[in-house]
């Protein structure tokens, strides 16, 4: 079953200007599912997963290039990054656009590749898991979210409810298609096999990590210190390994699509400002299958329910953005005196604040922090609580509580 995306009406317009069309993601997002979706019937189709086209790939690009002729779509293209030079020759031969597509997961390998050799010849789009309007059918109503009161008014009137139990239970099984959309999938065979095929896959192969255990524990870590202050002396300290390797680790984890870090929002007008950026994981099954809870129920009372409820949170919201190919103008607030905001969204220079917090009565204490804003030299705009109330009531004259259901 395939079920719309609200990049696709992005990505035909970019697929009409380049030559060169790229999607990337983690594993098992769809990105194959929604070229081929999206593809006219005269594109032919090559994986690279094939042992014996992957061979010919390395072995002979020209070759292979001469056997599969655009317009073309190429799956897994990281696995053979020689043949974007020859891609590009193909693109400056010809005036066309939408000779190529490709889909990727991203790797150091494939976007250093595509940054030397199609530089300005590839339109380049990332695809997350579903949102909660994809998975309710409402993918053309995903737009970038600002907390202005029409816009919350809006979505409020689109979005429907969304209760406690149901919540979690979003939370619980994550945004991957596979697990998303068929309930009769066992939620726990799913994962573990998605992490072997990822330590197997993406991480061996490619990454060169040796020690396949305590990348995975790494990881485990990672999931366990979602929408916390980044510490890699802390994580290379639990995962038994050294800094350095913590730090490549990391860089492995978010160029392959699994982790997203948060950075502060930092002016040189204040120094008491704290530069370590936030790390969450972009997929929440994910992330409450590696910290082991065992139901939607365990998750929601549990000492995490707070941290995941806020990761699912700035994952919506970048989907609002990444899927409508726009950058996510995203950062956080905290100082030395540790007074922090979860959330300001950067847009025409006005700042605005959000804070996440797993209540149904937000308070006036909840965004006592947004006054520290005044500081940083711009103007502040209409901001809120992102909480789990059914409807949108004022806290302040700028301030206002938001229903998770108006993501």
């Amino acid at each position: 079953m395939y079920l719309p995306r609200t990049l696709e009406t992005f990505a035909k317009s970019a697929a009409g200007q380049f030559p060169v069309l790229l999607i990337t993601g983690a594993r098992q997002v769809g990105k194959t599912t929604f070229l081929r979706h999206l593809s006219e019937p005269e594109r032919a189709y090559v994986s690279l997963d094939d042992p014996l086209v992957l061979d010919l790939a390395r072995r002979d690009p020209v070759l292979f290039l001469q056997r599969f002729r655009p317009p073309l779509l190429i799956d897994e293209i990281q696995y053979a990054p020689a043949l974007l030079p020859y891609i590009k020759m193909e693109a400056d031969a010809s005036t066309q656009p939408g000779l190529f597509w490709l889909t990727g997961s991203q790797q150091f390998h494939l976007m250093k590749g595509v940054s030397e050799s199609l530089a300005g010849r590839v339109a380049i789009l990332q695809l997350l898991g579903f949102s909660r309007r994809e998975l309710t059918g409402r993918s053309s109503e995903s737009r970038p979210f600002v907390p202005t009161p029409n816009e919350i008014a809006e979505r409020e009137h689109t979005g429907g409810t969304l209760g406690l139990k149901e919540l979690y239970s979003l939370i619980w099984r994550g945004s991957l298609p596979a697990i998303a959309l068929n309930p009769e999938v066992d939620r726990d065979l799913f994962y573990a096999s998605y992490i072997q095929t990822y330590l197997q896959r993406d991480v061996r192969d490619l990454a060169r990590v040796g020690d396949e255990m305590a990348f995975l524990r790494f990881l485990r870590i990672a999931a366990a210190r979602t929408g916390q202050l980044l510490n890699l002396s802390e994580f290379a300290r639990d995962a038994d390994i050294a800094v350095n390797t913590a730090k490549t680790w990391l860089s492995i984890l978010q160029a392959s699509g699994v982790v997203y870090l948060l950075e502060p929002y930092h002016t040189n007008l204040t120094k008491r400002l704290v530069k370590t950026p936030k790390l969450y994981l972009l997929d929440t099954g994910l992330c409450a299958y590696l910290t082991e809870w065992s139901s939607p129920e365990t998750l929601e009372a549990g000492a995490m329910s707070g941290a995941i409820l806020e990761t699912w949170v700035i994952s919506e919201l970048l989907k609002g953005y990444l899927h409508n190919g726009k950058h996510a103008p995203f950062y956080y607030y905290r100082d030395k005196d540790k007074r922090e905001i979860d959330l300001l969204i950067l847009r025409n220079g006005v700042i605005h604040p959000l804070e996440i917090k797993k209540t149904a009565s937000p308070r006036i204490a909840d965004i006592r922090v947004f006054g520290a804003l005044e500081k940083l030299g711009l103007p502040v705009g209409p901001g809120g609580v992102i909480c789990l109330a059914q409807q949108s009531l004022p806290l302040t004259e700028l301030a206002v509580s938001i229903a998770v259901s108006a993501l």
